[in-house]
């Protein structure tokens, strides 16, 4: 019992002799990290109808246009928007047809998961994939 409590006194001896530990980022701890899974195909360029990988927080991934794409993704969450949202069945949407590009996004994102998926077959569905430019590249028509 001695030995255990002069080997908590010596911890706490030297700990304080340390000094300071610096403070945790607790709000990093407490949440995922930023990463997304995004997977294209029929956009009409062979080097994007793949699997790509996008980290925020810090940037990294493989994803071509990786900081624009984060920098994307932080302006619309300043605007409150949920990026990944589907579009509303009670939206009324204009009859046209964007070209068969097709995305899938997976991961997660500010903490929570995202499973969405992409395509421009009308009005409302065009501009949501526009609305994510760079992260989805232009559509073809």
């Amino acid at each position: 019992m001695l030995r255990l409590a002069a080997l908590a006194v010596t911890s706490a001896l030297a700990a304080t002799a340390a000094g300071p530990l610096p403070p945790l980022p607790l709000g990093r701890l407490l949440t995922a990290p930023d990463r997304l899974t995004i997977s294209m195909a029929d956009t009409g360029s062979r080097r994007l109808d793949r699997e790509f990988q996008l980290e925020c927080d810090p940037v990294g991934g493989d994803h071509p246009w990786k900081e624009q794409s984060c920098a994307r993704l932080d302006q619309l969450a300043k605007k409150g928007k949920d990026p990944f949202a589907p579009v509303s069945p009670n939206e009324v949407c204009s009859v046209q047809y964007g070209g068969p590009a097709t995305a899938r996004i997976t991961g997660t994102w500010h903490g929570q998961r995202v499973d969405a998926a992409f395509r421009r077959t009308n009005g409302c569905e065009i501009s949501r994939w526009d609305e994510l430019e760079p992260l989805l590249p232009p559509g073809r028509s």
